[in-house]
């Protein structure tokens, strides 16, 4: 095997031979870029187009993902839209672990992973970050951050706890005619149904083995949503909330908010608002957007909720005010277009 210090100067076509064989090994020519303020997502995307050639950096990519500058959140599908608008294939899934990540790395393909991230300034939040290799024996990933620089190291262990608030999510942007290379290294993960089968049974093997958190129950009631099951995502989201809050994670709470979650957590994850409406329980939509809204009042994915749950209990006036206030922030938001086009 070659030293660590040759597989750090080796390009990027050279790191896909034999990678499974790899104890170490980095991937090269992608373009670090630092964030502007709330430009994670923009500026992540714009490094794992960069190993693909292409020249788009968060300035051209942030005022099509955010037509608000102050958006708190740009979401994974989001980001695959823009990808797939560009020519590109792409690749979300869930219930992620090191093994995929270090195959896909192995196989020549950035990830970008959705975790966790605390700053003594601002507490906790969403970000995200392009995996660029690892090494096995230190047991760490290499990472390009947008906040922290370009040579970031994350322990195995430690990025599991951050990756894990977000239920593993992983992204892998790709030109189609890799799609082979990448489909052989997910195998069954391409199949409808399969990751969020796989998510719900590792959330259950950690409400059993675990100490008592909110995640593995967030998880849950996100994997039965994406199962067709909104009832039972509905208690999971239940028991989510009532479970005693991670401080690890949450340095700043804010007061009022959602039990055991970190307070920012419906910036980024809308799994409960969609549980409790499919339910029938829209107060609860209500309750759970009015928290948000009352620190974020530009949140368009909180304004439709709110709204589809006021259009829910016959409040049509104020169903349309809170879809058309999110189509102002995200104009190009379909749901609140076609929930507005119902309404009216």
């Amino acid at each position: 095997m070659l030293p660590f210090w040759v597989l750090w100067g080796l390009g990027a076509l050279l790191a896909y031979p034999a990678a499974k064989a790899q104890e170490a090994l980095l991937l090269r020519g992608i373009r670090h870029e630092y964030q502007r303020f709330n430009n994670c997502g923009p500026a992540t995307l714009g490094m794992a187009l960069s190993y693909w050639g292409r020249p788009e950096t968060q300035y051209q990519i942030a005022p099509v993902l955010k037509p608000n500058p102050n958006d708190k959140n740009v979401s994974p599908e989001e980001m695959v839209a823009y990808a797939r608008g560009l020519g590109f294939g792409a690749h979300q899934g869930v219930a992620g672990d090191w093994g995929l990540l270090e195959r896909l790395l192995g196989a020549g393909f950035p990830v970008v992973v959705e975790t966790w991230f605390v700053t003594p300034d601002h507490g906790g939040m969403g970000h995200y970050r392009l995996l660029v290799g690892y090494d096995r024996a230190r047991r760490v990933f290499h990472a390009l951050d947008s906040y922290l620089g370009p040579r970031v190291l994350l322990p195995y262990g430690e990025l599991d706890r951050l990756w894990r608030v977000f239920g593993r999510t992983y992204l892998v942007v790709y030109p189609k005619s890799h799609q082979e290379r990448l489909w052989a290294v997910l195998g069954e993960r391409r199949r409808v149904g399969f990751e969020a089968r796989l998510a719900a049974e590792r959330a259950q093997q950690e409400i059993r083995e675990g100490p008592p958190s909110p995640f593995p129950w967030f998880n849950l009631g996100s994997a039965w949503l994406a199962l067709g099951r909104p009832q039972d995502a509905a208690l999971a989201f239940d028991r989510s909330r009532r479970m005693p809050p991670d401080r690890g994670l949450d340095p700043r709470p804010v007061g009022g908010g959602a039990f055991g979650w970190p307070w920012r957590m419906l910036w980024y994850q809308f799994g409960p608002y969609e549980a409790y409406y499919r339910s029938g329980r829209y107060a609860e939509v209500m309750a759970l957007a009015d928290g948000v809204l009352a620190r974020a009042p530009d949140h368009e994915e909180s304004l439709y909720w709110r709204g589809r749950a006021r259009g829910a209990l016959g409040d049509l006036r104020g169903a349309r005010a809170d879809l058309r206030a999110a189509l102002g922030y995200r104009p190009g938001f379909q749901e609140a277009a076609a929930a507005l086009r119902t309404l009216e």
